[in-house]
């Protein structure tokens, strides 16, 4: 199973310096970059800043980690998907949420109070036929459309992978999706979800890749900052903080080879600000990770 990298980024690049990361990246050999649903923060919205990067480059792989789709009508997505295929073959790797990180965020996505993930479910189904068929006639308890196409489409179906760690979420992904992009989560319950996923599949009559499987991952070069640990407490409060942050590359080395050993074998790496830059983070990234895609 391939073993790949990529730099996940947050809020802290402005779009200003996104040209001359993206740049960077290319040159190093690194094989992907993936942007945030931050609405409200300085961070490029992720379809403007995969085009903007897949602009710029000839091989770097974009992707989401992760866009929402409720609220969002599928449709469009599907052709700005097709879109940046189009462009950039092989290179757009599209994941979906339920909801934003950003509980302040959500009314940005409206839907149907308690609906969220049947609207989910339902889009994801739309968005899928409109990227495999010419012509798809859909009729659901959201959307109603008779005729939507995209035009061309993508030569081989884009492969739509979702983020979640929820029983429901794992359930949906092996029913709807077609590959997992976790997060906070340690190596033992990302096993449990691949298997749980896997499980899910297999009952739908289905099959996920075994290589589709990832996590993104928070790396610092130093202690983390006390707001980030405290933030990441209060998302699992039952976890300690500094088995979800890898603390330098031989912490974050020790943490790959525990989700290796979990089934997962795509990474995506968030650095967190530690006063050295982007560059050294650049530069560490490729010397220490490169080396360990086959």
């Amino acid at each position: 199973m391939k073993i790949r990298f990529g730099v996940g980024l947050g809020a802290e690049v402005a779009p200003k310096e996104l040209g001359r990361l993206v740049d960077r990246l290319e040159a190093a050999g690194v094989d992907s970059l993936w942007f945030s649903e931050l609405v409200s923060s300085q961070a490029v919205d992720p379809f403007v800043g995969m085009a903007y990067a897949l602009s710029r480059t000839a091989r770097l792989k974009v992707g989401t980690s992760v866009a929402v789709l409720p609220g969002r009508h599928p449709v469009q997505v599907a052709k700005q998907l097709a879109s940046l295929a189009a462009l950039a073959p092989k290179r757009v790797l599209p994941v979906f949420g339920l909801r934003p990180a950003l509980a302040a965020e959500r009314e940005v996505f409206p839907v149907p109070d308690g609906a969220r993930a049947a609207v989910f479910d339902e889009s994801l189904r739309l968005l899928k036929s409109v990227l495999e068929q010419d012509s798809v006639a859909f009729s659901g308890d959201y959307f109603q459309v008779s005729s939507a196409t995209v035009g061309a489409r993508p030569a081989r179906p884009l492969d739509i992978w979702l983020g979640g760690s929820a029983p429901a979420a794992f359930d949906r992904i092996g029913r709807l999706g077609d590959g997992w992009l976790g997060s906070f989560l340690t190596p033992a319950e990302a096993r449990r979800g691949r298997k749980a996923i896997q499980a899910a599949a297999a009952e739908a009559g289905r099959e996920i890749e075994p290589d589709h499987f990832g996590i993104s991952l928070l790396a610092s070069g130093k202690e983390p900052p006390a707001e980030l640990a405290a933030a990441v407490r209060t998302l699992r409060p039952d976890t300690d903080p500094t088995e979800l942050i890898a603390t330098g590359w031989p912490d974050l080395h020790r943490k790959i080879d525990g989700y290796v050993d979990a089934g997962l074998t795509k990474f995506v790496i968030h650095a967190v600000p530690d006063g050295n830059g982007l560059d050294a983070f650049v530069d560490g990234f490729a010397a220490e990770l490169l080396p360990r895609e086959n």
